[in-house]
């Protein structure tokens, strides 16, 4: 099978029908193919395309393409296909970027350089999650807890805690908070208990708080496939990693479940997950979580 074109194949936009609905299939190519050049299209059946971690097989089809006068013709396949979903929990795709640009696109001027600040329970995905937002909104990221290591010359949080108190490194905290709220145009991710003190929500405030609610369970599995070392406040504890992970969280969710409710936007893992049709949270990417994200913060502006 040979589709005549370049030799890159840029497909711009491939809709693809389902049973029971209209056909919609094309494919866009660009104006940079010339004329009695051709290229190989790879079997069908190996062709995939993903959303938001699902991804879709194509099974029995085909295509065939010809260039004349700089317009390109998709002719439709002979044989129909249909579309298999496999969960691909570790797949970032090109959906899921266009999405998030688009997304961001739209947000941007209703935040007017507004800050963002991504709060939530100890392993929650802030920093990967605030990241990406940083890059498509074209912000600047800073993790609180990075800015109270290198104030205290480099000494990680686990030995600020260890060596000092845990009300030093909050005192500290509040500090780089108050200074991060005379900026604009950043994204924040925040330690697990900067919401605590009612002092940082007041310096949060001046920008847009974003609660990441994550199941217990889940944040549990993923600090103990890391180690609980860099978590001063699960020392105490004993038993395995997950088993006291899941303990503390437990009662950290209970002293601190009310305080997390101020966010101006929350972000539920669960109800994106049942969205997406995944059965556990850990199936999501950090794009599906982002793109969550600007959607609420858009609801709110």
């Amino acid at each position: 099978m040979e589709a005549v074109g370049a030799p890159s194949f840029p497909c711009t936009g491939i809709n693809f029908d389902k049973f029971g609905q209209k056909p919609t299939g094309f494919v866009q190519f660009s104006r940079g193919f010339r004329e009695n050049q051709t290229i190989r299209v790879g079997n069908s059946r190996e062709l995939t395309q993903s959303i938001f971690g699902v991804r879709a097989r194509l099974v029995g089809f085909e295509l065939s393409c010809s260039y004349k006068n700089a317009q390109v013709s998709a002719v439709e396949s002979e044989k129909s296909f249909y579309i298999e979903k496999e969960i691909d929990k570790n797949h970032v795709s090109v959906d899921e970027a266009m999405v998030l640009k688009k997304k961001s696109h739209e947000v941007a001027p209703y935040l007017n350089g507004r800050c963002i600040y991504l709060v939530g329970m100890m392993g929650s995905g802030k920093s990967t999650v605030g990241k990406i937002l940083s890059e498509v909104l074209g912000y600047s990221f800073f993790d609180s807890d990075k800015l109270v290591e290198k104030a205290v010359h480099g000494t990680p949080v686990a030995e600020i805690f260890k060596k000092h108190s845990e009300t030093f490194f909050r005192d500290n905290e509040s500090k780089v908070l108050h200074n991060l709220s005379s900026m604009r145009r950043l994204v924040v991710a925040t330690g697990g208990g900067a919401v605590i003190r009612p002092i940082n929500w007041k310096y949060m405030k001046k920008g847009l708080t974003v609660f990441l609610d994550v199941p217990l369970e889940a944040l549990a599995r993923r600090i103990a496939a890391v180690g609980t070392a860099s978590r001063p406040l699960l020392h105490d504890e004993s038993g395995d990693a997950y088993t006291k992970a899941l303990i503390r969280l437990s009662t950290l969710s209970e002293e601190r479940g009310d305080v997390y409710g101020n966010a101006d936007v929350k972000v539920s893992l669960e109800y994106i997950a049942g969205e997406l049709g995944l059965g556990d949270v850990s199936d999501l990417t950090p794009s599906a979580i982002a793109i969550e994200a600007l959607i609420q913060v858009e609801k709110l502006l």
